[in-house]
């Protein structure tokens, strides 16, 4: 497959679900019986990418939930959607193509391809190929991928391991190709998948906030991004996530041992939670760190595009070399400031703070 023109500047995304506009569905989710279908979805999309245009964006994660039910063991009338849909799957991957727009999923917490159990890993795989089946009937470069965790340690971090190593060599190779490995905030570090890039050639995801939740082995951030980004084959550019965690206190419900009642208590924030927003200097301390390396972001913050577009004039106002990197320049700052306060009814920042930033 070609590998396309490396945009110029670096993208932003966010995925699935459009905050912005709560009319625009990420994809059909009626019930079976009323025969959902990914021709649906794809009309979904199109409205979807209108608002990525009017709002230039030029990364987005579609729904895992595209074609639904395509791969239900149960329910066979769904199995050929995909192929019933290659002329619009085409249509959509080649507006795609015209407006540089990036496109990957990020397939369930359900597809686990490290599990002992075979009927899971064998469904895994299953979901895995309609997924790279849709992207390449959309005619994606290799940009477009499926992101995975590499599943459960089943106490036994080293087999567990060495399963997903296995399951890799018997993949099918629309799925080899389009495959790529984000290590989590739990169960396995950047070490891990790096350990399995070297067994596999899998490409690899860095995680920002994932790297700091979860680094028994103490690696340094730039070294591992390096090492992470050099799993891509030149050519192709790499993307990583970055969110920052939540840091608000939480409401938990819990039963009073004495009265039997339900009280909510306030509790400290887990910093695996993704907050709502980017924190915009975290962020700018990170790409600074980055400085020379090159990658297009997936935000995974919780108001996902408004997050976005919020980031966007936080780096015009507050870091512009960081903003240039993504094609934002000064002179833009008087209409991004407008586009963030029409979607999220922001007041005006002062002309006076604006000159001192």
């Amino acid at each position: 497959m070609k590998v396309p023109e490396q945009q110029p500047f670096s993208r932003l995304g966010f995925p699935v679900k459009v905050m912005g506009n709560e009319e625009l569905k990420s994809n059909d989710t009626r019930r079976w019986r009323n025969n959902p279908h990914l021709r649906t979805s794809l009309e979904y999309l199109h409205s979807i990418f209108d608002y990525l245009e009017k709002h230039r964006i030029s990364m987005y994660r579609m729904s895992s939930d595209l074609a639904p039910y395509a791969t239900h063991p149960d329910m066979p009338q769904f199995h050929n959607m995909v192929r019933e849909c290659r002329s619009e799957l085409r249509e959509i991957g080649k507006r795609a193509r015209a407006g540089g727009l990036r496109l990957s999923f990020h397939p369930s917490q359900y597809v686990v391809m490290n599990s002992p159990n075979p009927e899971l890993v064998r469904k895994s795989v299953w979901d895995l190929s309609s997924q790279a089946e849709m992207l390449d009937c959309m005619e994606l470069g290799p940009e477009a991928v499926m992101v995975i965790h590499v599943g459960g340690t089943y106490e036994d971090r080293v087999s567990a391991k060495a399963r997903w190593v296995d399951t890799w060599k018997t993949l099918p190779e629309p799925v080899r190709r389009r495959l790529v490995l984000e290590h989590d905030d739990l169960r396995f570090s950047a070490a891990d998948v790096l350990w399995i890039h070297e067994h596999t050639g899998v490409r690899l995801i860095f995680d920002y906030q994932h790297f700091w939740c979860f680094n028994p082995e103490k690696l340094e951030l730039r070294d591992t991004l390096q090492k992470i980004l050099r799993t891509w084959p030149a050519g192709v550019r790499p993307k990583i996530h970055f969110s920052s965690p939540r840091t608000e206190l939480r409401e938990v419900k819990r039963k009073d041992p004495k009265t039997k009642r339900v009280k909510i208590n306030l509790v400290a924030p887990m910093w695996t939670g993704h907050a709502d927003f980017v924190n915009p200097f975290e962020f700018c301390t990170f790409l600074r760190d980055a400085h020379g390396l090159t990658f297009d972001v997936m935000l995974e913050a919780k108001v996902k595009d408004l997050a976005l577009i919020r980031l966007r004039a936080d780096l015009l106002r507050y870091a512009p070399e960081v903003a240039a990197r993504f094609g934002l320049f000064p002179e833009e700052l008087e209409s991004v400031e407008a586009e963030t306060k029409a979607l999220l009814e922001e007041e005006p920042v002062p002309e006076a703070e604006m000159a001192g930033a």
